[in-house]
C-alpha cells in the first residue's frame, strides 16, 4: 500500500537469494530454446544447405581458375575433380568457364534468398522466446509480494522486463542455432580442406587454436564484472529518467529543470564512459583473435605455395593453384567462424548477467500467497481483530507493536497518529499486503493466512491518499476489480461515490478516455472515482487511507458525502487527521511509535484529552472541525461562547 508517509521507517530489505552459477544459467537459457525445437531445427538445417551451397560456389570459383589456366597453358595439370565429378575434356574451354559463371550465378541467388528466409525464421524464433520469457516475467511481477518491489528499484525492474529479457532471447537463439550451426560448418570445412590436402588442413586447423582459446577465457573472466556493472548504471540512468517524467510538477514547481538535467547528463556520462571500458577489452579481444587466424591463413599460404611450385611439373599434383585458392578462402571463413567463437563468448557473458537478473525475478517466491487448503470466503461479515500484532520491514525496526484491537461487523474505526506512527503499515495488514511478524489478524475468527488470497482481497475495498487511474476510460477505471460489471452497476456505484453528477458533464460521459493518472481531472474527481472502483464490488470491509489529506476544503464537502455513503454497512479503516473526518467513526485509535496509545469514542477522547486531542488541534484545518473543538470546549466550561470567533475561521 503507498505510504502517506507514516511508514517513513520502512528500510528495504536486501535481497537474499545466492546468485545462480553458471553452468545453472547456461542450462536454463539452454532450455529456453528447447522449447521450440522444432524451428530450430528447421533454421539449423536452412543454415545448412547455406553453407554447402557456398563450398559448391567456392569449388566452382577455384575450378574456374584451372578451367582458365588449364586454357592459357595445356601443359597446366588438370583441373582437380568436383565433388566426384570430372569436367569433360572438350570444356576445358570459354564453354567450360561460361557454365562455371552461371553455375556460380545460380549458387550466389540461391543463397542470397535463403539467407533472406533464414533471416526471418530466425527472427521469428528469437521473438517467440522473448515474448514468452517476458509474458513470464510479467505474470511474476503480478504475483510478487510488496517486500521485491521494495528490494528493487523501478528502473530494474523495468531493464529486467525489457532489455534484459531481449539479452538471454538472444543466447536462446544463439545455444540452439548458431552454436549447432557453426559446429556444422566447421566440420564441413574443415572435411572439404582435408580432402584438399590433409597435412595443411591439420596445420591451418590447429596452429594457433590452442591460443584463441586461451584468449577467450582471459577475456571472459575480464568482461563479467564490466557488464554487471554496466546493467546496474544502466538501471539507474532508467530510475532518473522514470523519476523526473512522474515528478515533472515538482521539478517545475521549484525551477530545477537545469539541475535535473545536470543530473541525467552525470549519468549518462558515466555510463558512456563504462561502455567505452567495456568497448576497449572486447576491440582488444577482437583484434587478437583476428591476428591469431591470420597467422593461420599465412602458415597455410606459404606452406600450399610451396607444395604448388614443388609439384608443378606433375599432371596430377597434390594441389593446384585453384585448389590452393579455394582452401585459402576456406580457411578464411573457417577462422571467421573460429572468430564467431569470440562473439558468442561475448553474447554469452551479456547473457549470463542478464539471465541472473531475469531469474532472480523468476526464482523469487511470492512472501504472501494462499496456502494449500486455504479456506474460500465468498463474503465476509466483517468482524476484524488484531492479536497482538506487531511488524517490521526489517530486523530490529519494530514498526507495530502490541496493536490489539476488535472490530464488530459494519463498524467504522478511525487512525489517528504523527507521521510514521504506523497508520498506513497497519492497514496495509488487513488484505494481506504483509503478514505480521507477531501475533495475528483474524476476519470473522479465522486467521487472514488460512483464507484464499484472492477471496480476502475481493472482501476488501481499498481508497489511497494518492489514487492511480488508468489512461482508459471512466467506465473501465471503476470497474477495474469487476470488467464484467453491467453499466447499472458502475453508474451505481459512481452515485454511491458521488461521482455521477461530474462524469456525466464530461464530453463522453462514462466513455471518456481518462489521461495517465488521472491528470485531466481534479483531485476531487479522481478520489470519487477511486472510492467508486473500491465499492462496485460491494466488499464489507472497506479501507480509506487518508482520503481527504490532499482535498481543499470546498472539495472535501464531496469526499465526505461519497466517504459517508460508502462506508454505510461496512466495517471500515479510515486514516484521517481532520475531526470532520475522525468524529464520523465509531471508535478513535491513536497510534504513537507503533503502540495504540489512547482509543475510544471522539467525545471520550476529546474530554479525555492527553495526544487524540492535542494532535487534532493542531492539524484543525477546515471550519467544521473549528466548531466541533469549540463546541466541545464550550460544552465543558472552557470558553464563554460556542461561536468560532471570526479572526479564527480558516
Amino acid at each position: 500500500m503507498p505510504s502517506d508517509g507514516s511508514d517513513s521507517n520502512h528500510t528495504k530489505p536486501p535481497p537474499g537469494a545466492a546468485s545462480p552459477s553458471n553452468w545453472h544459467l547456461i542450462r536454463w537459457m539452454t532450455r529456453l530454446g528447447l522449447a521450440h525445437p522444432w524451428r530450430s531445427v528447421w533454421v539449423v538445417l536452412l543454415n545448412l544447405v547455406i553453407t554447402l551451397a557456398g563450398l559448391i560456389a567456392l569449388s566452382l570459383a577455384g575450378l574456374s581458375v584451372d578451367v582458365v589456366r588449364s586454357v592459357i597453358d595445356p601443359a597446366a595439370p588438370l583441373p582437380r575433380r568436383f565433388f566426384g565429378w570430372s569436367m569433360p575434356h572438350d570444356w576445358m574451354n570459354y564453354r567450360g568457364v561460361v557454365v562455371i559463371g552461371v553455375g556460380l550465378i545460380f549458387f550466389a541467388v540461391a543463397r542470397t534468398f535463403l539467407r533472406y528466409y533464414t533471416a526471418i525464421v530466425t527472427a521469428r524464433f528469437i521473438q517467440n522466446i522473448m515474448v514468452a520469457l517476458r509474458r513470464q516475467v510479467y505474470d511474476k511481477l503480478q504475483r510478487l509480494s510488496f517486500r521485491f518491489f521494495d528490494s528493487n528499484e523501478t528502473g530494474s525492474i523495468i531493464n529486467r522486463a525489457t532489455s534484459d529479457c531481449g539479452a538471454v532471447s538472444a543466447f536462446a537463439e544463439m545455444a540452439m542455432v548458431q552454436s549447432l550451426s557453426l559446429v556444422i560448418n566447421l566440420v564441413l570445412m574443415f572435411a572439404y580442406m582435408w580432402s584438399i590436402h590433409p597435412v595443411l588442413a591439420t596445420v591451418g586447423g590447429i596452429a594457433t587454436t590452442p591460443l584463441l582459446l586461451i584468449a577467450s577465457i582471459v577475456y571472459s573472466r575480464a568482461v563479467r564484472p564490466t557488464l554487471v556493472e554496466n546493467r546496474n548504471m544502466y538501471d539507474r540512468l532508467i530510475l532518473t529518467l522514470s523519476e523526473n517524467i512522474q515528478a515533472q510538477h515538482v521539478v517545475k514547481g521549484f525551477s530545477r529543470e537545469e539541475e535535473e538535467i545536470a543530473k541525467f547528463r552525470l549519468r549518462n556520462d558515466d555510463y558512456r564512459v563504462q561502455q567505452r571500458r567495456m568497448f576497449r577489452l572486447t576491440a582488444a579481444y577482437t583484434v587478437i583473435s583476428s591476428i591469431l587466424t591470420q597467422v593461420n591463413l599465412i602458415v597455410v599460404l606459404g606452406l600450399g605455395g610451396y607444395i604448388v611450385i614443388a609439384h608443378a611439373g606433375e599432371p596430377q599434383p597434390p594441389m593446384t593453384v585453384g585448389s590452393l585458392i579455394v582452401f585459402a578462402s576456406l580457411l578464411q571463413q573457417f577462422s571467421a567462424q573460429v572468430l564467431g567463437i569470440s562473439g558468442m563468448a561475448s553474447t554469452l557473458q551479456s547473457s549470463l548477467t542478464s539471465a541472473g537478473r531475469v531469474l532472480e525475478v523468476l526464482n523469487s517466491r511470492p512472501e504472501i500467497e494462499s496456502k494449500p487448503g486455504a479456506l474460500c470466503l465468498p463474503r465476509a461479515h466483517g468482524e476484524i481483530e488484531f492479536h497482538d500484532v506487531g511488524f517490521s520491514y526489517k530486523t530490529g525496526d519494530r514498526v507495530l507493536d502490541g496493536v490489539s484491537l476488535k472490530v464488530e461487523p459494519g463498524m467504522c474505526v478511525a487512525v489517528l497518529g504523527a507521521t510514521g506512527a504506523g497508520k498506513s503499515t497497519l492497514l496495509s495488514l488487513i488484505p494481506r499486503f504483509y503478514d505480521p511478524t507477531q501475533g495475528h489478524i483474524t476476519l470473522d475468527g479465522i486467521d487472514l493466512r488460512d483464507l484464499d488470497l484472492d477471496d480476502l482481497r475481493r472482501n476488501v475495498g481499498l481508497v489511497f491518499q494518492e489514487n492511480f487511474l488508468f489512461s482508459n476510460t471512466v467506465r473501465s477505471n471503476i470497474a477495474f476489480g469487476n470488467p464484467d460489471a453491467t453499466h447499472e452497476q458502475v453508474e451505481k456505484a459512481a452515485t454511491i461515490a458521488a461521482a455521477h453528477g461530474f462524469i456525466k458533464e464530461l464530453p463522453q460521459g462514462y466513455d471518456t478516455v481518462i489521461s495517465e493518472q488521472g491528470a485531466s481531472l481534479s483531485g476531487g474527481q479522481r478520489q470519487r472515482l477511486a472510492i467508486a472502483r473500491a465499492i462496485l464490488l460491494e466488499p464489507p470491509v472497506l479501507l480509506l487511507d487518508d482520503a481527504t489529506a490532499a482535498i481543499d476544503p470546498e472539495t472535501e464537502h464531496e469526499i465526505l458525502q461519497a466517504m459517508d455513503n460508502a462506508m454505510r454497512g461496512r466495517t471500515t479503516f479510515v486514516v484521517a487527521h481532520r475531526l470532520s473526518t475522525l468524529r464520523r467513526a465509531d471508535y478513535v485509535i491513536v497510534l504513537e511509535n507503533g503502540r495504540i496509545v489512547q482509543k475510544g469514542t471522539h467525545d471520550e477522547l476529546i474530554r479525555r484529552g492527553g495526544l487524540y486531542r492535542t494532535v487534532a488541534s493542531l492539524q484543525v484545518v477546515d471550519a467544521e472541525s473549528k466548531r466541533i473543538i469549540r463546541a466541545r470546549q464550550w460544552a465543558e466550561g472552557l470558553v464563554d461562547s460556542p461561536l468560532v470567533p471570526p479572526g479564527d475561521e480558516p
